[in-house]
């Protein structure tokens, strides 16, 4: 299994630029089952997700192509199954959004509920919900999701709670339902503009995402398009808190502030150097972050996905810190492996009260999941000494080519891979 070892208190300088956004890819390869004409996506991210997604869509009988480094080009004229495993769906829950592309242009879908998560469970119901509201027809059997609709009719639909996944499936439902459909109390994240772009592009009729309110009338057909990816917003957050971490000075190209408000704020409040530039955002930390308090909240609250990168930076606070996670109620497992690096950080409930330290120093730790994996990193590279990594499958899920991009900037850091006789042999790593 391999570990990620890096040596740290080495500060970061230089220029790193952003991937495209896994969360902004998956949906658009899985858009791709509403036509028969190609689509051609580029920006695309090679990381295992994408695998994921994309062995998915083989399995379907999508026609797959990679070409260059990150372009995609899917062809899925008919489809040979419409069935999502177990499977595959367990690896990656993001697979259940080939649900509502599937029902809406084919009349019928079969796939398996997704199950639980090491940072929370984030039931399906109101995936359900919507589509029954848009007259499909839902029964759950053997752990699967069996749906059907000769063909669906527009509606008003209102979610309980601003779950993404649910207004991406269902707006790729409502694409070809039968009339207009408004989702209520919509995500609003940058990625559900990016999807409402690339629908549009295809021939759907959709408004109003990146606010609370969607409008979709149905059309009869969609056909192929041609997208770029929007830069991952999570993944920038990171390399910005990387430099901040090691006292350095990094420019992170591609960052876009509107897509990243309350983080900006957030670290500005604790006294970080930022410059924000038309093509990116630029980071100088040259002391000690003061102390803030932090909620994670749906968009555009503070992300939950930066959380962990976050706190991994208020553990060389000066002061007490707050951070209070509302998203998902299992999302403090880094706090312990952050703690064996000489973290102060102590949690009641659903609050980590995090005490800043002068100096972290290196240690073994282990990954419970992928924000964590890269928090124990940025962690690794400020603290003085060995840091080891291990379980760092979990960053392959979401970071493309992270050690690489590290090392530019300065980074001791490598991969390697244990072999069965106990040596350790350095590799690089192809995700996909």
């Amino acid at each position: 299994m391999d570990k990620i070892i890096i040596r740290g208190g080495r500060p970061l300088h230089g220029e790193i630029e952003v991937s495209g956004a896994k969360n902004a890819a998956l949906p658009f390869l899985f858009a791709a089952l509403l036509t028969e004409e190609e689509c051609r996506f580029t920006n695309i991210p090679r990381v295992v997700d994408i695998r994921t997604a994309l062995h998915l869509l083989t399995e379907l009988g999508v026609e797959a192509e990679w070409r260059d480094d990150n372009e995609v080009v899917l062809r899925a004229p008919s489809v040979r199954h419409l069935e999502a495993p177990y499977e595959l769906v367990k690896t990656m829950r993001a697979s259940f959004l080939v649900l509502g592309p599937l029902l809406t242009r084919f009349g019928r879908a079969r796939v398996s509920t997704p199950g639980g998560c090491a940072i929370g469970t984030r039931p399906v119901d109101i995936h359900l919900a919507g589509l029954q509201q848009l007259g499909a027809e839902i029964r759950l059997q053997e752990g699967y999701v069996e749906a059907t609709a000769s063909r669906l009719r527009g509606a008003r639909i209102s979610l309980d709670f601003p779950s993404v996944g649910a207004t991406e499936n269902l707006m790729m439902a409502a694409t070809l339902a039968d009339g207009p459909s408004q989702i209520e109390n919509a995500a609003c994240e940058p990625e559900i503009v990016a999807l409402q772009t690339l629908l549009n592009a295809m021939g759907a009729r959709v408004s109003g995402a990146g606010g609370p309110v969607i409008r979709i009338d149905g059309v009869a057909r969609l056909y192929g398009a041609e997208q770029r990816v929007i830069p991952d917003r999570v993944e920038a957050g990171t390399f910005l808190i990387a430099g901040a971490m090691t006292s350095g000075q990094v420019f992170v190209r591609g960052a876009r502030a509107e897509h990243l408000d309350a983080f900006v704020q957030k670290l500005r409040a604790t006294g970080i150097g930022l410059e924000i530039e038309a093509d990116g955002i630029a980071v100088t930390g040259d002391e000690r972050p003061s102390r803030v308090d932090v909620i994670t909240w749906p968009y555009p609250g503070f992300p939950t996905d930066l959380q962990a990168q976050m706190m991994a930076l208020l553990t060389l606070g000066d002061g007490r810190s707050l951070i209070t996670e509302t998203v998902f109620e299992n999302r403090f497992m880094h706090a312990q492996e952050l703690t064996r690096l000489g973290a102060d950080i102590h949690i009641r409930h659903n609050t980590a009260a995090v005490n800043g330290v002068a100096m972290l120093s290196g240690a073994p730790v282990m990954a419970t999941d992928l924000r964590a994996s890269v928090s124990l990193i940025l962690a690794g590279l400020a603290a003085r000494g060995k840091t080891e990594v291990s379980r760092v499958y979990h960053l392959d899920r979401g970071y493309e080519k992270i050690e690489e991009k590290l090392s530019q900037l300065g980074a001791d850091i490598r991969r390697v891979s244990a072999e069965k006789d106990g040596t350790a042999e350095e590799r690089r790593r192809t995700v996909v």
